[in-house]
């Protein structure tokens, strides 16, 4: 029986993960589909050589928080190519899916919180999104 959604465990520190969950409130979404639509903002990026380096610096930074989330399938297979595309770069191999998506959301979630919720909104026209306050 095949599955249309695959659920992956990431490790992210405690300040990333509330604000994870405020864009997610921003957006009137799950915190899932938000992490979804960072993989799809991310994914390009990591191509290049420099991103793929702080990918790798990402996955060694302690990150003491699990959290789990659900991916659509389709996307969750861009995760193997994207690990392959690092080690190539890099020589060094992403051991899981699950230690990939986390830091590639990690870097995502390091950028100015005002500009992920305008990505968010540019991503889905016509629905508003802010980052909701403490």
């Amino acid at each position: 029986m095949e599955c249309d959604e695959v659920m992956l465990t990431v490790r992210i520190t405690a300040a990333e993960q509330l604000l994870l969950r405020r864009l997610a409130q921003g957006h009137r979404s799950d915190v899932s589909e938000v992490v979804a639509d960072a993989l799809l903002d991310i994914i390009p990026t990591l191509s290049a050589p420099g991103d793929a380096y702080r990918l790798l610096s990402a996955l060694a930074t302690p990150a003491p928080c699990a959290l789990t989330v659900w991916l659509p399938t389709a996307l969750a297979d861009l995760l193997v190519p994207g690990a392959a595309r690092i080690a190539q770069i890099t020589d060094v191999r992403i051991e899981s899916a699950s230690a990939a998506l986390g830091a590639a959301l990690r870097l995502w979630l390091a950028q100015d919180p005002v500009r992920l919720a305008a990505n968010l909104s540019v991503m889905h026209a016509g629905r508003p999104a802010t980052l909701v306050a403490a």
